[in-house]
């Protein structure tokens, strides 16, 4: 399977929001990242369920939905059925993740877990099992544009191993400062999905940045 970009949203020019999702819809991206902030979980807001149905209008491809907000499950069923068809929520902010987890999946989504850039893999084993994938921050959470934290492809690895041993075939997302210098890197680590955000849409021609970031990972 080639690893799958994923443009992030949260990063576009919201005043022609219509026109950057059709922007991806012609790319070579197969998923379009769209994050949640509540100004809680993390400290910034970003928008919700009203903008996440309007971008499900005009999206064609999987729309993967990175839920960045305390006590998710409160929410999990909302972003289901305003299009999303992966949903992720933080380890750090679910009470009860496995229910969390089949909720997600009771939907139709596919679940996932995310994990802060201090937040040991570990905290899966228990899970691992049950997820389809896991996104790996590699800057803290709650605004685009950050430095890559330079530990994620220790982490990509670690976790790698343990979804191995749990016999589980989640993908690993690693969402944060990506881009062509380190793409290669972290697929040869063990990613199977990047989500990039200022990379992409500070671009001149995103539709071509996104092809030189597939270019980049061959």
């Amino acid at each position: 399977m080639s690893t799958i970009i994923a443009p992030s949203i949260l990063a576009a020019d919201f005043a022609k929001l219509k026109e950057e999702v059709e922007m991806v819809n012609r790319s070579e991206a197969e998923w379009l990242h769209v994050d949640i902030m509540d100004g809680m979980f993390v400290p910034n807001l970003s928008f919700g369920l009203p903008v996440c149905e309007a971008i499900s209008r005009y999206n064609t491809k999987v729309m993967d939905v990175h839920l960045m907000i305390e006590d998710p499950g409160r929410y999990i069923g909302h972003f289901a059925k305003a299009g999303a068809d992966y949903i992720s929520i933080h380890v750090e902010a679910s009470r009860h993740l496995h229910r969390d987890i089949q909720l997600i999946k009771s939907f139709g989504c596919k679940a996932g877990v995310a994990l802060n850039p201090h937040t040991s893999v570990n905290l899966l084993e228990d899970i691992a099992s049950e997820l389809d994938y896991v996104l790996i921050m590699s800057v803290n959470p709650g605004f685009g544009g950050q430095a890559f934290i330079e530990n994620t492809y220790g982490k990509i690895a670690r976790l790698k191993a343990l979804l191995e041993k749990a016999g589980s075939k989640a993908l690993i997302q690693v969402d944060g400062g990506v881009n062509d210098a380190n793409a290669k890197a972290l697929v040869e680590a063990g990613a199977d999905s990047l989500v990039a955000g200022s990379f992409v849409f500070n671009s001149e021609n995103p539709v071509q940045t996104i092809a030189d970031l597939k270019a980049a990972m061959a």
